[in-house]
């Protein structure tokens, strides 16, 4: 049985539609929740993989949250190790600034329903080639990353230049939520904390019309969701039989 970390930041940012796919497949699954308990230092010892989620902070802002300083530093070992990383908006930033990339504003604070395309690497990518020319992916982010060095861009979109990277074949960061279900996304839009960010876009970020949008595209993003994690689950089965290889 794989055993998986997961570090969470918010309670409303979860692993939504991932969870349900991963207590199928058999994974054990704990959460460190750093919103909660911000002094913890959890250990990789024993875990299988490591996912990283979202959260409101910026990835700079280590003073005021000095346990993002602790999961960039566990997210190196878990790359140093091998084990499969998944990082989510914010776990995506992460990611990119544990392996050297710069983090910075978004020329556009993508809140809602996004076109997203696989580039030409992105087609060959398993956990992206079932993808479309241009897909709808919710998104919620005012930050970017740069593709971290060694690194392999998969996705854009035309208000974000880089939507998803690969770091050799099984450290993988999402800037879009493919988590997210119609239930979320309703949870998103009615919380204080992101009622105030869409006020402050009035101008262009509109409540409402991702209310309109959401039950014309969230079909489709469970078939993305369900196909892209099924693969990164893979990514497990491909490291126990690594590691079950008889030494030479």
């Amino acid at each position: 049985m794989s055993k998986l970390l997961v570090f969470q930041h918010v309670p409303y940012e979860i692993l939504g539609t991932l969870n349900p796919l991963l207590k199928s497949h058999g994974f054990r699954i704990r959460y460190v929740n750093f919103g909660r308990y911000p002094d913890a230092k959890p250990s990789l010892d024993c875990y299988n993989g490591l996912v990283v989620l979202g959260g409101p902070m910026n990835v700079d802002q280590i003073e005021q949250y000095p346990h993002l300083a602790t999961e960039i530093s566990l997210i190196r070992d878990a790359i140093s190790i091998g084990i499969p990383v998944l990082g989510i908006c914010l776990g995506a930033q992460l990611i990119a600034k544990s392996l050297g990339a710069e983090i910075k504003r978004n020329p556009v604070r993508e809140i809602g329903w996004y076109t997203v395309s696989p580039i030409r690497e992105g087609k060959k990518d398993p956990l992206f080639n079932h993808f479309q020319d241009s897909e709808k992916i919710f998104q919620w982010h005012g930050d970017t990353f740069e593709i971290p060095e060694g690194a392999v861009r998969l996705a854009s979109s035309p208000t974000c230049t880089n939507q998803a990277f690969r770091y050799r074949s099984n450290v993988y960061g999402f800037q879009f939520h493919l988590e997210v279900d119609e239930r979320l996304v309703e949870r998103w839009l009615r919380l204080p904390i992101f009622k105030k960010e869409m006020e402050d876009l009035a101008d262009k970020t509109d409540p409402r019309s991702i209310r309109q949008e959401t039950p014309l595209y969230i079909d489709r993003l469970k078939q993305l969701s369900d196909r892209t994690f099924t693969e990164f689950i893979r990514l497990f089965d491909l490291g126990n039989k690594r590691q079950a290889l008889p030494s030479r």
